[in-house]
């Protein structure tokens, strides 16, 4: 069939028409695969919760370490580079904050240090709401432009922010351990 004389609006129905010619009596296929997911999602579930349950210190750093490196490959994938500085920047005073706090014997600053940095970057996470709450109006910047830029430190803020978290659980753990 010539498509070329056909409107825009009609093309479209046409290749839709086709598309489900092709796929007709593939149902109970897509209902197949969308029980094995469901029934995979359950199980992976139900291991995880047993896995925190009898190794939570094991869990704890294997889900750690992947929250924390799987985003730096979809930001080199996809050319992120302001994520990627990002990620540098909290990384590498996130790595050095933790280092001071797992040195033998605890230096009596680091916990001020510990407390300081991971403070600062919940204050900074939270920062989110201002542009949310139409802090924007009072600087008379653009409702388009706030929400562009709220959007991004919102998913910033989550990241970083449950990120921050589990460091500081970790580093508040050595702390502990090594004061007694």
């Amino acid at each position: 069939v010539d498509l070329s004389h056909l409107s825009p609006e009609e093309r479209w129905r046409v290749e839709h028409a086709r598309m489900h010619a092709k796929h007709r009596g593939h149902e109970a296929m897509h209902a197949e695969m969308v029980l094995i997911l469901i029934a995979t999602l359950v199980v992976a579930q139900l291991l995880l919760v047993q896995w925190k349950q009898r190794h939570p210190r094991s869990y704890n750093m294997v889900t750690l370490f992947q929250m924390w490196v799987v985003p730096l490959y979809f930001t080199i994938k996809l050319y992120w580079w302001r994520f990627l500085v990002i990620w540098v920047l909290f990384s590498a005073v996130t790595a050095f904050v933790t280092f001071r706090a797992t040195r033998k014997p605890l230096v009596q600053t680091t916990p001020r240090l510990v407390y300081k940095w991971f403070l600062l970057i919940y204050k900074i996470s939270m920062a989110v709401m201002f542009t949310l709450f139409g802090l924007n109006l009072l600087f008379r910047i653009k409702p388009e432009d706030a929400m562009d830029f709220g959007i991004s430190l919102l998913f910033y803020g989550l990241y970083y922010g449950v990120l921050e978290r589990d460091f500081a659980e970790m580093c508040a753990d050595y702390m502990a351990s090594t004061i007694g």
